[in-house]
């Protein structure tokens, strides 16, 4: 698309100026921005910054959940030809230092007083820094720091220099490029720093274009916006298609209220990651666990008729007059009201990425009426690389490449994409930038993967993950850690997963319980705990989670490539992996190698056969303060199987 974002804002406003554009709840109302509302707020905010001295081509960090006021801001720091950078709001404040001196940031655009605060706190540290900008000022009533100001200062402060140069934002939109930098994001950082990827508004608009073609979005779509705006997923279907079709973008009142507020809103187009879909589930089942014998033995059967025609009937096969009527009536009586209770009564379109879903929650979210589709892409391919067709969403498979996009699979069995959508480059650096960017223009994604014979692309792990075992019986097999996880990742009794087998003779994992489901599972036995590290210690967890690794075993055993994947021994650790203790990522993928490191002697323990082990690990709380939690740790034995079509 040969535009930018705010010339995409100046044409809905001048179109369709008192249609809503976006919603907020505050206070437990909805409040609707129009088009035109929007315009002029992005307007008064622009003008603001240059008076404060904001110049084209300087980087502006914006922390904070997704808020009107916080687009509002990124689209008045694009119209200036300068470089909106959202960072992960729930970061600790240390995390803030490198991408803050790495850009040379001299602003910054908040949310409220937590923001405020951590920015205040490494001030010493970056010395750019020095005007911040933030949008509640709840709490900041007393702050009397230096360059510390409300947006609605900046935005009465630009009003007036508007009046008095009422061409200047129009002019300044009209002399941006398609092709000048747009946003930059940095990437989650799973080994050393993060790295600034650089995009255009060419790059991201094309992207967002192809994937609105694809599903036939317009603006009427309904769009809830709850993930963080500083991950390129949430940044794509809640800002670039958002400006692309122009639908609406409802942001929550809080984290708190999203399961709420997404009823109410009933979206059309919903994006996700697994992990959320998970929760969900998660819920569901447990809400289930306590329900009525009669309730349960109701849901159990309709669930059967669920699995057995649900996914055909999604595919648009034929199910029989029998399956018609069965399936109608598990609709009218479960499938309709459980989709209304999870908020997707009217969802046309669903998506999920980020990272694999296991084949089992994929079906159960189709099987129930819900357009769950894939899609695979990154950060450097603005996201929209392969989607899939409505009737063509298999659990196996992240689709077909969509328009513009070319797809080709090294030698090495690494996936390698062309597409208009191809970051410019790392910022700052240039030797990341070779490293993954051709002379002819192909970009690697470091994927391990392949085409099926129906033209999808299956993803199979990342590259310098997929290992082989070594030794044992299964010397040479394939093992592949991040399948092995996302398949115990489906039963709702588990949270996380972290595998291990790579240069081994066996395949060990470490697993984290998750804690609400256990916890009501336990309730119901009547089983005492106190906390998270006496529930996950308890035998009769390990025997739980012993059966779910069996279970897991057994489905590894009918798959002749990664049979000798399963699982020899496991333990449940005493603390829930956490991002703010560097055990994942901002966008919760696990970081393999630093927990490796980190609970060395657990991994050690695993694999010389030890019953027990003592493990004491240093913590980090939400308040700053630092702790550390001990415990001795059970280690167990699981039961592997033989390869199916081999003898026992």
């Amino acid at each position: 698309m040969n535009t930018t974002f705010p010339q995409l804002l100046l044409e809905h406003a001048a179109r369709r100026p008192m249609a809503t554009a976006l919603r907020e709840k505050e206070y437990g109302i909805w409040q609707s921005q129009t088009w035109a509302d929007l315009a002029d707020v992005v307007k008064s905010l622009a003008c603001g910054l240059h008076q404060a001295g904001l110049q084209r081509g300087e980087h502006v960090i914006v922390v904070g959940s997704n808020r009107p006021r916080l687009y509002a801001s990124m689209l008045a720091v694009q119209s200036l030809g300068a470089v909106p950078v959202p960072l992960y709001q729930d970061a600790v404040a240390t995390e803030y230092i490198f991408p803050v001196n790495n850009a040379e940031v001299r602003f910054a655009v908040v949310e409220n007083q937590e923001q405020v605060d951590k920015l205040l706190e490494i001030r010493a540290e970056c010395a750019h820094l020095a005007n911040i900008y933030f949008d509640d000022p709840r709490g900041l009533r007393n702050y009397q720091q230096d360059g510390l100001a409300s947006l609605s200062d900046l935005h009465i402060q630009g009003q007036e220099f508007a009046k008095h140069h009422p061409d200047f934002f129009e002019t300044q939109v009209a002399s941006n490029q398609a092709d000048d930098v747009a946003a930059m994001f940095f990437t989650s950082g799973t080994t050393g720093n993060p790295k600034g990827v650089v995009h255009t508004h060419r790059s991201l608009l094309d992207r967002a274009k192809a994937g609105a073609d694809f599903d036939h979005l317009s603006e009427s779509e309904e769009v809830l916006a709850y993930m963080p705006p500083a991950w390129i997923g949430q940044n794509i279907f809640s800002y670039a298609q958002w400006l692309c079709c122009g639908y609406v973008v409802n942001c929550p009142e809080s984290a708190a209220t999203v399961n709420i507020d997404l009823k109410e809103i009933g979206p059309t187009y919903y994006f996700a990651p697994p992990r959320v879909f998970e929760g969900m589930l998660t819920t569901v089942m447990i809400r289930m666990e306590d329900a009525s014998r009669f309730k349960r033995a109701v849901f159990a059967f309709f669930m059967d008729v669920a699995k057995r025609w649900g996914p055909a009937r999604m595919d648009g096969q034929s199910i029989g007059l029998w399956g018609q009527l069965l399936y109608g009536l598990g609709n009218m009586l479960i499938y309709g009201p459980l989709r209304n209770n999870l908020g997707f009564s009217r969802v046309r379109v669903a998506y999920t990425a980020g990272e694999a879903i296991g084949p089992d929650l994929f079906n159960f979210y189709r099987a129930i009426g819900i357009n769950l589709k894939q899609l695979y892409g990154s950060t450097e391919t603005a996201v929209f690389v392969c989607l899939q067709p409505d009737h063509e969403a298999r659990s196996d498979t992240v689709g077909i490449p969509c328009a513009g996009v070319e797809i080709k699979v090294s030698a090495q069995g690494e996936v390698l994409v062309k597409s208009a959508g191809l970051l410019k480059g790392y910022y700052k650096n240039p030797q990341a930038t070779a490293e993954v960017l051709t002379a002819d223009g192909w970009y690697h994604t470091n994927d391990a993967g392949f085409i099926d014979s129906h033209g999808h692309l299956k993803i199979i792990d990342r590259v310098k993950d997929v290992g082989r075992l070594k030794g044992g019986a299964n010397d040479g097999a394939m093992f592949a850690p991040k399948y092995v996880e996302n398949k115990l990742k489906f039963f709702p009794h588990i949270k996380e997963v972290v595998a291990y087998g790579d240069g081994r003779d066996k395949v060990c994992v470490m697993l984290n319980i998750d804690f609400e489901a256990v916890g009501n599972w336990a309730e119901r036995r009547n089983l005492p705990y106190a906390g998270y590290t006496d529930l996950a210690q308890k035998p009769q967890v390990y025997q739980l989670m012993l059966e779910c690794v069996e279970k897991v075993n057994a489905d590894l055993a009918a798959d002749a490539l990664l049979a000798g994947s399963q699982i020899n021994r496991f333990l449940v650790l005493h603390k829930e992996l956490d991002a703010d203790d560097g055990e994942l990522t901002r966008t919760n993928k696990v970081r393999r190698g630093f927990i490796a490191e980190k609970y060395a002697v657990l991994v050690d323990a695993l694999y010389q056969g030890l019953p027990e082990q003592f493990i004491e690990t240093a913590v980090k709380f939400e308040d700053g303060r630092t702790g550390s939690v001990s415990a001795h740790l059970r280690l167990m034995d699981a039961r592997t199987y033989a390869p199916v079509g081999h003898a026992a």
